[in-house]
């Protein structure tokens, strides 16, 4: 194993800066300085390495191993994966007969996120039940499938990709699940591969050119956290835990002698334990590897019971190849990218304290941020790192502008009748290695919780919710004194926000009474041209109901030429809207046979494609009118 020490020059993934979590900010106080920074662990040698991820963990295991708040009396519980997250239609136009087509709903331009679903004009590219599918959508012809999923042997199936010209990543989830330890009655599922099938996520490297061909596989240990597409380079981040075998003691075992014995388990486990591994194909070659401790670095007070590692892979290259991985003993739960910077974010986690995403209850909950530099092909570089208070909701908290980093968190205890939480947002520029603050608004939303952020160039707009709507609009121009413009109560929510042209923001969310109940699916068209006076014009409500979109607004399409929204919702069918400048009505619904739930939608030229398991619909966009239907086989 090379061993070596770790240096940004080097250009490896160093190890990150950690600021020190500052306590949630009062209503209006103005942000205190930044504390210093916790300095860098840098490994001299792998020894070194091993010792300080021996003892993070030694700290951090409890009774039942690696569980959140088990020093605080919680239940025993895995930690949540990370929900995919909010993004906005790319709207790109692609060279030669490509004809004009939505793009995926990614947060920034610049940079691609995965999706079931992805065209160029050209083709339109589908993974879904572990089948990719190639369809023409001039001919309105499918003209190429290849089954991803080794006939179901492989215990996989691929559920997103990425798309560079002639050539599709293709991301798959494994279905090998590593029994949680020391929980005794835990078996191995039945849909899990073999048990000497080596777990963890597959990308798979797939040809367009002709007959779909898949090319190159990659495998690594853990679990696929988020990747982005920036030019023909994708990254890609991968969650991994230690390979840490817990014993299981009997039941009249004492919490003391588990404890005993998970520690004796770190004492004696090497390296290995916690560096990824991998392997690839490519064409009649394989190959395998593990991630090398000179590309290891680890936060000051990494709990050694994560590892982040970020793959790079060029995709018009037509090969995988190692995926030049970088790792850090560092964990974060969002990935937020734009065209040229990659950032990293989660709860701070201390050794012997570790709580699940999200979590508001006692303590100050702090978020990390990591900042790399992808403006390059190859490894991101890495630049700065620091914290905020509070907690984000998801990626669409994060906001790079003009050099600066804004980032809206919630803050507090949300336990019981009567929550003491607000909702902030910060300011930070780099400075030396550091993501400074330099300017703060806070006491948004007192007793709420954040619900959904969007931020447009020098505005922003934050949504708090616990009985009423509270929709704050944000002058963010000056970075040292961002200030509240405007504000709305209305009942409900709105869990993504969409910009719908100047002076207008579409939301999508939930209708609720008084008293906080949610009464069904709300879209709301908000007139925010005068920052003081944001106003609700138009409403549409679907009652017992909600969207996809709430959750995972890669579901969400727009068309700003038309005003049409198609929205999956509750019954499996997709909902058409027109939004008008003062105006939300129903323009029609679409539904696939055998109500297979529609999960996306794609128009090219003047054709509305909708995306189930079950195939793939043509429609005339203006009322859904069945053009063409062509079935998953």
């Amino acid at each position: 194993m090379t061993r070596g020490h770790l240096t940004a020059a080097a250009g490896t993934l160093v190890a990150l800066a950690l600021l020190a979590g500052s306590a949630a900010a009062l209503p209006h106080r103005e942000p205190e300085p930044s504390p210093g920074p916790l300095r860098l662990v840098s490994f001299d040698t792998c020894a070194e390495a091993l010792t300080r991820l021996r003892a993070a963990a030694s700290a951090s295991v409890g009774p039942w191993g690696f569980q959140p708040g088990w020093r605080s009396g919680m239940a025993p519980g895995g930690l949540a994966e990370p929900a995919m997250v909010p993004k906005t239609a790319d709207g790109a136009r692609a060279a030669g007969a490509a004809a004009e087509h939505s793009g995926t709903n990614n947060h920034e331009p610049g940079a691609d996120e995965p999706d079931l679903v992805k065209t160029d004009g050209r083709r339109i590219v589908t993974v879904t039940g572990g089948v990719l599918r190639v369809v023409d959508p001039a001919t309105r012809r499918a003209t190429g499938q290849l089954d991803l999923t080794g006939g179901g042997r492989f215990g996989w199936s691929p559920d997103s990709l990425l798309l560079h010209g002639d050539r599709a990543l293709v991301l798959a989830r494994s279905a090998a699940v590593r029994p949680t330890p020391g929980l005794p009655g835990v078996r191995r599922p039945a849909t899990a591969p073999p048990a000497d099938m080596p777990a963890g996520p597959r990308l798979l490297l797939v040809d367009l050119a002709g007959r779909p061909t898949l090319t190159g596989t990659y495998r690594v240990d853990g679990s696929l956290l988020d990747a982005r597409l920036t030019g023909p380079t994708a990254r890609v981040v991968v969650r991994s835990q230690p390979r840490l075998d817990f014993p299981v003691l009997g039941e009249d075992a004492t919490d003391a002698q588990r404890l005993a014995a998970n520690r004796a388990v770190i004492a004696r486990a090497g390296l290995d334990a916690w560096l990824p591994t991998y392997d690839w194909t490519e064409g009649g070659r394989s190959g395998d590897g593990q991630v090398g401790c000179d590309r290891l670095s680890a936060t000051a007070d990494s709990t050694g019971t994560v590892v982040l590692t970020v793959l790079s892979f060029d995709l018009a290259a037509g090969r995988l190849g190692d995926g030049d991985p970088v790792s850090v003993a560092g964990d974060a739960d969002t990935v937020y990218g734009t065209a040229g910077s990659l950032y990293l974010a989660g709860q701070r986690q201390r050794p012997g304290q570790l709580r699940p995403r999200g979590w508001l209850g006692s303590g100050d909950p702090t978020t990390v941020i990591h900042h790399f530099d992808t403006g390059a092909p190859g490894r991101p570089r890495y630049l700065a790192s620091g914290a905020v208070p509070g907690t984000l909701i998801n990626q669409y908290a994060l906001s790079e502008w003009q050099g600066h980093l804004r980032v809206a968190t919630t803050s507090g205890d949300e336990r019981g009748a009567r929550p003491a939480t607000e909702s902030a947002v910060y300011v930070l520029t780099r400075r030396d290695g550091t993501l400074t603050r330099i300017g703060a608004v806070s006491g948004l939303g007192r007793g709420e919780r954040i619900h959904s952020v969007r931020y447009l160039g020098p505005t922003g707009y934050v949504v708090t919710f616990r009985r009423t709507d509270p929709l704050y609009s944000l002058d963010l121009t000056d970075p040292a004194a961002p200030r509240v413009t405007g504000e709305l109560k209305i009942t409900g929510y709105s869990a993504y926000l969409h910009p719908a042209g100047e002076g207008r923001l579409i939301g999508v969310g939930q209708e609720a009474d008084t008293n906080g109940r949610v009464q069904g699916l709300q879209v709301s068209l908000f007139d925010v041209a005068d920052p003081a006076r944001p106003t609700r014009l138009a409403q549409y409500h679907l009652p017992r109901a909600g969207a996809a979109a709430e959750f995972d607004p890669h579901a969400f399409l727009y068309d700003p030429r038309t005003g049409l929204v198609a929205l999956p919702v509750h019954d499996g069918s997709v909902l058409l809207l027109r939004v008008t400048d003062g105006t939300v009505t129903r323009a029609g619904a679409i539904a696939h046979p055998g109500r297979a739930p529609v999960a996306r939608s794609v128009l090219v030229g003047s054709t509305l494609w909708t995306v189930s398991h079950a195939g793939l619909r043509a429609s005339e966009p203006s009322g859904g009118t069945t053009l063409a239907w062509l079935p998953a086989t």
